[in-house]
Order: C-alpha cells, then sequence, then structure tokens
C-alpha cells in the first residue's frame, strides 16, 4: 500500500504588521502579544503530530515553536524556500499607503515590479512542500508558513479559497508512488476554534 504524508499548512498568528494593517511580504516583524496567544490556542486543536517545520521567517517560525512548546515536540526545522512571497516596494505600507502611491493598482490586480508573481512562488514552494512530503512518508507534519503561501498552493490545486486569515490551515495529502506522487487537498481548517471551514475572509498582508 502507497503511503500518504499529511501535511497542514499553517499561516503563522498576527505579527505586529498584521496588527498596524501593513504589508509584509519577505519582511521580518515579529508576533504580537495577541499573535502569540492564537498559536499557544491553537496547540490544542490540532492533534498528534509527528513533526513541525517552518518559515524562517520569525512570525512563522515563533509560531512553531509555541506549538511544538505546547505539544511537547521539536525541534521546529526551518525551509526557506517557505518562506512569504516577495511583496517589492509594497512591503510595509498599508493600503493607503499603497493607494497613495500605487493609484489604481489594488483595483486592477496590478502589482509592482519587485512584486514576486504566482508562478515564482509556486517554482519554489510547490518543490520544497513536495520534497518534505517525500522524505518523511506516511507522516503527519505541520508546516507553519504563510498566507501567499497556502493561498497560492491552493491555487495549484484547483481550488478557488478566500485568503488565509491567521492560525488557518490546509490540509493537504501527498500520495506516493513509484514515479513522485501525487496532492490530493483536505479541509481548511480554523485552529482558533477548531471549526472545519470551507474559507472566510481573510488578512491579505
Amino acid at each position: 500500500m502507497a503511503h500518504v504524508t499529511r501535511l497542514l499548512l499553517v499561516r503563522h498568528g498576527q505579527s505586529t504588521w498584521n496588527a498596524e494593517r501593513r504589508w509584509q511580504g519577505q519582511a521580518d516583524p515579529p508576533l504580537s502579544e495577541l499573535g502569540r496567544s492564537q498559536a499557544v490556542r491553537a496547540a490544542a486543536r490540532i492533534g498528534t503530530l509527528d513533526a513541525i517545520v517552518a518559515s524562517p521567517q520569525q512570525r512563522a517560525f515563533e509560531t512553531a515553536q509555541l506549538i511544538a512548546a505546547e505539544l511537547g515536540l521539536g525541534p521546529v526545522v526551518t525551509i526557506p524556500d517557505l518562506r512569504e512571497r516577495a511583496a517589492g516596494p509594497w512591503s510595509g505600507l498599508t493600503v493607503e499607503e499603497i493607494e497613495a502611491r500605487y493609484p489604481g493598482f489594488l483595483a486592477d490586480h496590478r502589482r509592482p515590479e519587485g512584486y514576486e508573481n504566482d508562478q515564482d512562488l509556486f517554482g519554489r514552494t510547490g518543490p520544497a512542500l513536495r520534497a518534505l512530503a517525500r522524505h518523511l512518508p506516511g507522516q503527519h507534519v505541520l508546516v507553519l508558513t504563510h498566507g501567499g503561501v497556502i493561498h497560492n498552493f491552493e491555487e495549484s490545486l484547483g481550488i478557488h479559497a478566500k485568503r488565509v486569515p491567521n492560525l488557518w490551515g490546509r490540509e493537504v495529502h501527498f500520495h506516493h508512488n513509484e514515479s513522485d506522487g501525487t496532492w490530493r487537498a483536505g479541509d481548511r481548517l480554523e485552529l482558533i476554534d477548531g471549526e472545519i471551514s470551507t474559507g472566510g475572509d481573510a488578512d491579505r498582508i
């Protein structure tokens, strides 16, 4: 029987820039106090795991460390290619500041030079997740990453869901075979309240 690796892709807790409504990208603000509390509460909803990995950005890594401590797991291994989409010159700006400097871009779904497009984002995160799944056959792994990464991966699976709020996630299953393997999507999970959902409004930053 083929092994199945279960990855639970989860967005980090609230960061200080989330609280200020600033686009983050690959900038590295820390968790807010609320974000730390969210991580601890989320740990109680996750269940049994075999491993925890994370983006190296501190908002994801710290969320992973807090959950790992609650569950008695570790160490948390970081995977550089799971960092958030680069936001280019929008990093650190609020929506109002973006609109003032780049009028009409948001409404027209345009992005500035230096903003990482969907293809390039998936070009690094897709292989990283596949390599992780292949390395841990039959295991259940928590992957602490970012909203843009999770949403992009959902799109690659044909899932057109709403954006990913803090401490929401998507379970995905990698079915191993002799040649490589295939992905199948599981549920979207709201870990703070422990409710299964297909979507929900999300913070785009």
